[in-house]
C-alpha cells in the first residue's frame, strides 16, 4: 500500500503556546484530528509526511503516535507507517456499549462535586456547540460535544474513567464525523439540555438517562447515514 501523498492531509491546525514541547503539540495536534475524525481510517501516512506537514523532525511525531497507539487510536507499522485502524459493525457496537457503561457512570460520580459555576461552562459549551451546527462546522461540533462530557465528568476530582472514554472517542470519531457531515439536522433532541435541567435538579436518574440518550441519538444517527456499513469491514 502507497502511503498518501501529505498535501493530500488537511489537518486542523492549532497553536504551539510556549510552554509547550514539540511533542506535547504534535501529540494534541494529531489527537484532536484523530477525535474530530480528519485523518480517515485505513488512510496510510508516514512519520516522515506527517513531520513534514508540521514542519517538525520525525522524532516528536514518532513519540506522539506512540501515545496515541497506545491510547488505541492508530497503529504503527514497521515504526514507521501509520494507520487509523479499520472499522468493524461488531467493534463498534461493541464501542459504542462501553460509552454507555463509562460516561453514565462518569456522570453518575461527578454529580456531588457539580458547582453552579460548573453549570454555567457547561452551558457556555453547548451554545458553542449550536453554533457550531449553525455554520455546519463538523470539527467544532465534534471538539465542543466531547468537551461537555469532559468537562462534566472531570467535575469529580478522584474520576478515573475519562482516559478511558477518551480513547474510545479516539476509535469513534471518523464514524461520528462521517454521521455529521451527512446529516441534514444533527440534533433533534439537545439532550445537554435535558442534562443541566438534571444537573440543576440534583437529579441522578435524569443525569443518568440523559447521558445514555445522548451517546444512543448518536450511536442512531450513525447507523441511519446511506451507505455507513461501506465503512466497515467484515459483518454485523
Amino acid at each position: 500500500m502507497k502511503s498518501s501523498d501529505p498535501k493530500d492531509l488537511k489537518l486542523l491546525m492549532i497553536e504551539k503556546s510556549d510552554d509547550l514541547k514539540t511533542h506535547q503539540w504534535v501529540y494534541q495536534l494529531l489527537r484532536n484530528n484523530l477525535l474530530c475524525g480528519r485523518i480517515e481510517p485505513g488512510k496510510p501516512l508516514t512519520i516522515r509526511g506527517l513531520a513534514e506537514i508540521l514542519q517538525v523532525s520525525p522524532m516528536p511525531v514518532r513519540e506522539a503516535l506512540h501515545r496515541l497507539a497506545c491510547e488505541g487510536a492508530v497503529e504503527v507499522k514497521n515504526n514507521r507507517r501509520v494507520i487509523v485502524p479499520s472499522m468493524t459493525a461488531e467493534k463498534f457496537g461493541e464501542l459504542c456499549e462501553l460509552r454507555i457503561l463509562l460516561e453514565t457512570h462518569a456522570a453518575e460520580g461527578a454529580l456531588p462535586y457539580i458547582k453552579e459555576q460548573d453549570i454555567e461552562i457547561l452551558e457556555q459549551i453547548d451554545a458553542k456547540i449550536d453554533a457550531a451546527v449553525e455554520h455546519n462546522d463538523v470539527d467544532n461540533i465534534s471538539l465542543h460535544n466531547q468537551a461537555f462530557h469532559r468537562h462534566l465528568y472531570c467535575a469529580n476530582p478522584f474520576q478515573i474513567a475519562v482516559p478511558l472514554i477518551e480513547s474510545l472517542w479516539l476509535q469513534l470519531g471518523p464514524f461520528s464525523r462521517i454521521a455529521i457531515s451527512k446529516l441534514e439536522k444533527v440534533y433533534l433532541v439537545d439532550r445537554h439540555v435535558e442534562a443541566l435541567e438534571a444537573l440543576r435538579q440534583r437529579n441522578l436518574f435524569g443525569l443518568r438517562r440523559a447521558i445514555e440518550a445522548d451517546i444512543r441519538d448518536g450511536i442512531a444517527s450513525i447507523k441511519t447515514v446511506d451507505g455507513i456499513h461501506d465503512y466497515f469491514q467484515g459483518v454485523a
